[in-house]
């Protein structure tokens, strides 16, 4: 596909005009970033595992009735997408206590939850992406009542089937953060969920060991981040063996 207008350009993704009105295509970028941008760097590879780790699970969500964005794979970087109205809130499901839950009210990481909790954060990365109330939410307009509702009902049955998928390969998901949009017909809208489901916004651990197998391994100077991503993709089914990032399964060349 030719490179069309480009139309934002995030930390890990850049946005581009899609071939049809009301479509948008996703490229993933190699680059990683922690703290809302206070460190960075490029890990060659990730946005090639991120691009067909996010296509699978937005492909198996769809098939028990998850509404999403996503409609294909166009190659090893980019993917097509509808067009929605994201909503400036990070959805957040955990499971297992780690990063700030851990830190905020002096659990121990690995703990598990009593149940699985769900957290609102305001996408503003100068307020540092704030933790917000259902009450900030609503009195500031970012979503109503309804929409909230929506969002934290997809959450849950998001954080259930993964959870049994990812426990199917012997991975724990401790916790995961979640994007949502408005996806318009007329004056009609539906909430559908946006953004993507890989590593980069998921806590993953083996379930034998605990080994981190996500992001944390980039903002802890863990080391071997590209290997951990494999590794998911591998148990996954979607990376041989022996594969790594540029040898995934698909019908395209990296662009």
């Amino acid at each position: 596909m030719a490179r069309r207008r480009q139309l934002y350009e995030g930390k890990a993704k850049i946005l581009f005009e899609g071939p049809e009105p009301g479509t948008i295509v996703q490229y993933f970028k190699d680059d990683a970033t922690a703290g809302n941008g206070a460190k960075s760097g490029v890990i060659t590879g990730k946005g090639v595992l991120n691009n067909r780790i996010s296509e699978h699970l937005m492909l198996r969500l769809q098939e028990i009735g998850i509404p999403t964005h996503f409609i294909r794979r166009i190659n090893m970087r980019e993917q097509l997408v509808k067009e929605v109205e994201i909503i400036p809130l990070e959805v957040v499901v955990r499971n297992i206590a780690a990063g700030s839950i851990a830190k905020r009210f002096n659990i121990e990481e690995g703990t598990r939850l009593p149940r699985a909790i769900v957290e609102f954060y305001y996408k503003n990365d100068a307020l540092g992406d704030p933790l917000v109330s259902e009450d900030h939410i609503i009195a500031f307009g970012w979503a109503c009542p309804h929409d909230l509702e929506e969002m934290t009902g997809h959450a849950m049955r998001v954080n259930d089937f993964l959870c049994g998928l990812f426990a199917g390969i012997g991975i724990q998901l401790v916790d995961f953060k979640l994007e949502f949009g408005r996806q318009w017909d007329g004056d009609d809208s539906h909430i559908v969920l946006a953004d993507e489901i890989s590593p980069d916004n998921c806590r993953l651990w083996d379930t034998h060991t605990s080994e981190k197998l996500d992001k944390d391994r980039f903002r802890r100077d863990m080391g071997s981040v590209k290997e951990a991503y494999q590794e998911v993709a591998r148990r996954l089914g979607i990376l041989p063996e022996e594969g790594n990032g540029s040898d995934l399964k698909g019908p395209e060349a990296v662009q």
